[in-house]
C-alpha cells in the first residue's frame, strides 16, 4: 500500500529552502561589497548596469546566482537537510550542512571555470562560500537550541503508543526517552495477544489492547503509533484505516510490514528504522504564521497598553487586599499543564468560598459562571465588563502557552469531567480570544460551547484568525464580557 504524501514535511522543506536562497543572495552581497568596498546603491547600479564586474552581463551574473542556489538546494534535499530536525543529531546535521556547501561551491567554481569568469574575483566567490555555511550553520544551532528549550518545556514533543510488548518495543521505548532530540514523549505499550510479551496484562506501562488503540490515542493526545511486532496483514491495514480516520500518524518496523509499504522509504528515529505507512496533516506553514502573530500581536498589545496595566495594577492594589496578578493551572494543548496569568477580580479568599456559591451557577454541565458573583470586587466588575482582567494572558501567548486565537483553556476539574469527544478542543493551542467569545458568550449551553471550538479548529485559517481579533476588538469597547 503506497505511502500518502507527506504534506506536513513539504510546508516546512519550502520554508527552509526559501531561507537558503535569502541567505545566499545576502552572502554574495556583503562580499561583493566588502571586496569593493562600495556602498550597497552604487553596488545596485553597477550590478544592474553590467559595470560592475568589468562588462560583465547583470543575466549572466543572475544565472549564476541562481545555479548555486539551485544546486545548494539541491545538494541539501538529497542529503535530507530539509526533513524534521529531530530526526537526525546536532553533529550529524552540521557536517551535511558543511557537505552540501562544499559540493555546491566546487559546481560553482567549476562553472566559472567553463565560462571563462575570469573578471569575477575568486575572492567574493570564496568569502561568499564562506558565509553561507556559517550562516546555514549557525541558522540551524539556534533553530535546534529553541527546539530543545520547547522540548524541554513540553512543547512541540509528539506523543507515542507502541503497539506490543516484546523487545523490539522496550528497544524502541528505551531509544524514544534517551534520545533528546527526537521530542519524542512515551504514553503506553498497546498489548498484543499471542505476542512476545515480558509484561504482564496488569502492567502500568500497558494502557490497552488493539480494540481501544485509538480511545486511548485520543485521551493521551497521541501524534504517531509504532508497531513493533509482526502480526496479520489485515490487522494492520484496519489500523491504517482507522488512524487516516483520526488524523495520527503510523509507523512501523522494517521487519514486520510483509510490504504493506513497497514504496515508502525508510526513515530513521536516530538509528532506529522505520516506515511511515501514514501521515496526518499538518498545516507546517500556517501555525508559522499564526506563531508570528502571536508574537507580534502581543508584543505590540504589550508595549501600546504598558501604561493601562501599570494604572490597573495600582488600581487592583488599592482596591481590595490582595496581589494584583492571579495564577490559576490550566489545562492547555495536548493536556499540558500550565500557569495562565490574569489581573485579580476576586477577592484574595474567593476559591475558599466557591463552594458556597456553587448553587448559584448560571452554566449547564461541566462551566461555571454567575453573572453577579459577590466574590469580584467592584474594581473587578468594572476589569471584566471590558475584558482588562486578561492584557496578562498575552505574556502566557510571548511564552509559548497560549494563542492570541484558540479555546478557552479549562480548568484540571472541567477537563475531568469531559467526554472523550470533548477532548479534540485541546489538540491546538488555547487562546486568549476565540469564537466563542465574539459569538456565544452569553449562550450558557456546553454543547454549544464545544461547538464553536471544534468548528474553529477544523475551519481555522489565518483569515479567521484575524477576523475573530477584529470581532473582538468590538466585543472590548462594547463592554458586553462577563
Amino acid at each position: 500500500m503506497p505511502n500518502g504524501p507527506a504534506r506536513n514535511a513539504r510546508g516546512a522543506a519550502k520554508i527552509w529552502m526559501v531561507l537558503d536562497a535569502v541567505t545566499i543572495v545576502g552572502s554574495a552581497v556583503l562580499a561583493t561589497l566588502y571586496e569593493f568596498g562600495t556602498g550597497p546603491v552604487v553596488g545596485a547600479r553597477g550590478f544592474w548596469h553590467g559595470t560592475l564586474f568589468y562588462g560583465r552581463s547583470m543575466w549572466i551574473l543572475l544565472g549564476l546566482l541562481c545555479g548555486f542556489t539551485a544546486a545548494l538546494i539541491i545538494t541539501s534535499r538529497r542529503l535530507h537537510l530539509y526533513s524534521p530536525a529531530r530526526l537526525a543529531s546536532f553533529l550529524h546535521e552540521q557536517r551535511l550542512s558543511v557537505q552540501a556547501c562544499f559540493t555546491s561551491g566546487l559546481l560553482l567554481t567549476g562553472t566559472l571555470y567553463l565560462v571563462h569568469a575570469d573578471d569575477i574575483p575568486r575572492s567574493i566567490v570564496l568569502i561568499t562560500l564562506g558565509l553561507v555555511t556559517v550562516a546555514l550553520s549557525l541558522r540551524r544551532m539556534i533553530y535546534r537550541v529553541l527546539l530543545y528549550r520547547r522540548f524541554d518545556r513540553g512543547i512541540g514533543t509528539r506523543n507515542v503508543l507502541v503497539v506490543g510488548t516484546g523487545p523490539e518495543a522496550h528497544a524502541l521505548r528505551h531509544h524514544l526517552e534517551s534520545i533528546r532530540h527526537l521530542g519524542y514523549t512515551f504514553k503506553g505499550f498497546i498489548d498484543l495477544p499471542g505476542s512476545s510479551s515480558r509484561f504482564t496484562a496488569t502492567s502500568g506501562d500497558v494502557v490497552g489492547n488493539l480494540e481501544t488503540l485509538f480511545q486511548h490515542a485520543r485521551q493521551q493526545f497521541v501524534d504517531e503509533i509504532f508497531f513493533t511486532t509482526p502480526c496479520e496483514r489485515g490487522i494492520v491495514q484496519d489500523v491504517l484505516e482507522q488512524a487516516r480516520h483520526h488524523g495520527v500518524d503510523l509507523r512501523v518496523v522494517p521487519d514486520m510490514y510483509d510490504g504493506l509499504a513497497w514504496s515508502s522509504p525508510i526513515e530513521y528515529i536516530g538509528q532506529f528504522p522505520t516506515i511511515p505507512l501514514h501521515r496526518g496533516h499538518v498545516p507546517e506553514v500556517g501555525l508559522l504564521l499564526k506563531r508570528a502573530l502571536d508574537l507580534l500581536f502581543s508584543t505590540m498589545v504589550l508595549v501600546l497598553l504598558s501604561p493601562v496595566m501599570v494604572v490597573l495594577a495600582i488600581a487592583i492594589k488599592l482596591d481590595s487586599r490582595g496581589p494584583v496578578l492571579y495564577y490559576s493551572e490550566r489545562i492547555g494543548k495536548k493536556g499540558r499543564v500550565f500557569r495562565c496569568t490574569k489581573f485579580r477580580t476576586m477577592v484574595r479568599d474567593a476559591e475558599t468560598r466557591r463552594a458556597d456559591v456553587m448553587h448559584m451557577n448560571e452554566r449547564d454541565g461541566v462551566l461555571f459562571k454567575i453573572s453577579n458573583d459577590p466574590r469580584v470586587t467592584k474594581l473587578g466588575h468594572f476589569l471584566r465588563k471590558y475584558s482588562l482582567d486578561e492584557l496578562p494572558q498575552f505574556l502566557n501567548v510571548i511564552r509559548g502557552d497560549m494563542s492570541v486565537v484558540g479555546p478557552r483553556p479549562p480548568l484540571a476539574s472541567e477537563v475531568r469531567e469531559y467526554k472523550l469527544s470533548h477532548l479534540r478542543r485541546l489538540d491546538v493551542m488555547p487562546g486568549v480570544t476565540g469564537l466563542w467569545q465574539v459569538q456565544g458568550r452569553q449562550d450558557p449551553s456546553f454543547d454549544s460551547y464545544i461547538s464553536l471550538d471544534v468548528t474553529y479548529i477544523e475551519n481555522w485559517s489565518i483569515w479567521l484568525d484575524l477576523k475573530i481579533i477584529m470581532r473582538t476588538i468590538g466585543v472590548v469597547f462594547s463592554g458586553t464580557g462577563s
